[in-house]
């Protein structure tokens, strides 16, 4: 199969009506922080553990098209020894791999942060697809202040996410590009909207200076929300927001646009996507979720470690899939929770 084929397949398993992305490509430090507040110690075992309980809940192909896995995860096993990536495949779910390596400090732009990781990229994909992976992930994160993000900051991480996508697409690797003005501080709606539209404005520009295939990429960007210090705002603000801004900025040819939770709880950002798909249905693009804590924080809660909770938590990750699922659809209502 030619690169160009095997983009075009993965991109077409992934971006499907009523179906979104587990992200399950927390590092070492941030499952041990997940892992804390229920009291289990974050070793190898309790990691596979854990991965091997969301990967295996059943039915999960129904609602999720894909799953981003830790490096960690893809030599791992189920509990019957089967290779986690096959376990995904087996659902009908597209494995994939987390690639960027932390972020740091931007020399020259206080306040602003970049991401690690470009060194040996096409080295370490050749082995990421021998074990499964079609599609790769990669995060930069935008802070807001009065000053944050610098021009140089938003050029030097678009550039970044582009280098990164080009390499991916050169492998048969879909990248999914994840720009990400984060939701710490005071900033009202507006500010977000303004920052959120400069940055993707400069992450198409570098995109489309690398060659970049935007039909055969995934975005995973912010909703356009206020500051978690600020006043809260209700989902039909925040769909208008967000569509108006996405509009003016990513182009028709990207497939699917995939929401980061982003510091939302589960509810909310269930809500949020279906404002989003309710109240402005017919857009260019599939818009629909790749969350993290929003799916797993329930699954957490209801497992605490214990191996007799299994089921009880694949239920409540089935639950929260099922629900993005119908927001995706514009079909979620409150009643439903």
């Amino acid at each position: 199969m030619s690169t160009q084929n095997e983009l075009q397949d993965t991109i077409s398993r992934m971006v499907q009506p009523g179906k979104g992305i587990l992200a399950a490509d927390e590092s070492l430090p941030t499952i041990t922080k997940r892992f804390k507040p229920i009291n289990v110690e974050s070793t190898e075992e309790t990691r596979r553990a854990y991965r091997a309980l969301l990967f295996t809940t059943p039915e999960l192909g129904q609602y999720i098209s894909g799953v981003i896995e830790f490096e960690e995860t893809l030599g791992q096993q189920a509990d019957d020894g089967t290779p986690l990536p096959q376990v995904l495949d087996k659902q009908g779910i597209v494995p994939g791999i987390k690639v960027d390596k932390g972020k740091g400090p931007l020399p020259g732009a206080p306040g602003d942060l970049i991401t690690y990781g470009l060194d040996g990229l096409a080295e370490r994909l050749v082995g990421y697809k021998e074990r499964g992976a079609r599609f790769a992930k990669w995060r930069e994160v935008y802070p807001i202040t009065t000053h944050n993000p610098t021009r140089l900051g938003r050029r030097a991480n678009a550039e970044m996410l582009a280098r990164y996508a080009a390499v991916c697409q050169a492998h048969g690797i879909v990248p999914i590009v994840e720009p990400e003005v984060l939701m710490d501080g005071d900033h009202d709606i507006d500010r977000c909207a303004l920052v959120t539209e400069q940055v993707l404005h400069d992450v198409f520009h570098a995109l489309h200076l690398h060659g970049v295939s935007l039909e055969h990429m995934i975005l995973k960007p912010n909703m356009v929300l206020p500051g978690k210090d600020c006043r809260r705002a209700e989902p039909a603000e925040i769909a208008d927001a967000t569509i108006r801004v996405f509009r003016r900025v990513v182009p028709a040819a990207v497939p699917s646009i995939n929401f980061l939770s982003g510091g939302q709880g589960p509810e909310e950002a269930t809500a949020n996507l279906n404002a989003i798909n309710a109240g402005h249905p017919d857009q260019p693009w599939l818009l629909s979720f790749s969350y993290g804590r929003a799916l797993q924080q329930p699954v957490l809660q209801a497992w605490e470690g214990k191996a007799e909770n299994t089921a009880t938590a694949q239920q409540a990750l089935l639950k929260r899939a099922r629900l993005n699922g119908a927001a995706q659809l514009g079909q979620y209502d409150a009643v439903m929770e």
